[in-house]
């Protein structure tokens, strides 16, 4: 997959049916301006919360957003945001192997814009959509000296999830062939060119 000036994709693969059916309407715009990894979700789902308060807290249980990528072998970022911008960021070479998490500077360094207020909230049921951008700055990959996004070949994976959501789910952009619910696979990443 090629990423030109704004690359307009759709989160519907819904993994684990069985258990887990539910499936929100998600598109995703990706582009750079070589500085910065733009990443914009627009999502609509049947009930939306923002329980985390801080940055690198547990956003996975809200209303949650996601993009896992990797430059080369030596492991992955997991970029995940709930709906109001709090977001957690580390690098890892497994979901709990060599775990490194993103400073509160490095942090500080992504741009956040939420269609929704910025304070935490338990979860209600939504009718309109929300959306969230993110400005990420390749400083910002503080595991790699990159020098722009220009060019640049990675392997990626983005998702959708609410774990402690009314109705949980967890959806994605590339198929991910597990028994049970697991983002951390980076085996089933696909590779993608920053044009």
């Amino acid at each position: 997959m090629e990423t030109p000036s704004r690359c307009q994709l759709i989160l519907e693969c819904v993994n684990w049916k069985d258990e887990f059916p539910y499936c929100p309407e998600v598109n995703v715009q990706l582009w750079h301006n070589n500085d910065s990894l733009f990443i914009k979700y627009k999502v609509r789902e049947q009930f939306t919360a923002a329980k985390a308060m801080s940055d690198n807290g547990e956003v996975w249980k809200d209303s949650c957003v996601e993009l896992f990528i990797s430059f080369d072998d030596s492991g992955y970022y997991n970029i995940e945001a709930n709906c109001i911008g709090r977001i957690l960021m580390s690098h890892r070479q497994g979901r709990k192997l060599n775990v490194e998490y993103a400073s509160p500077e490095i942090l500080k360094s992504i741009k956040r814009t939420s269609s929704l207020c910025d304070e935490p909230f338990n979860a209600v049921l939504e009718t309109s959509p929300w959306e969230l951008l993110l400005e990420i700055p390749y400083s910002a990959f503080f595991k790699h000296k990159l020098n722009g996004f220009q060019g640049l070949s990675a392997k990626c994976n983005i998702y959708k999830c609410g774990d402690n959501l009314p109705v949980p789910h967890f959806i994605t952009l590339f198929p991910i062939n597990t028994e049970k619910p697991d983002f951390h696979r980076p085996e089933f990443f696909k590779e993608i060119t920053f044009e």
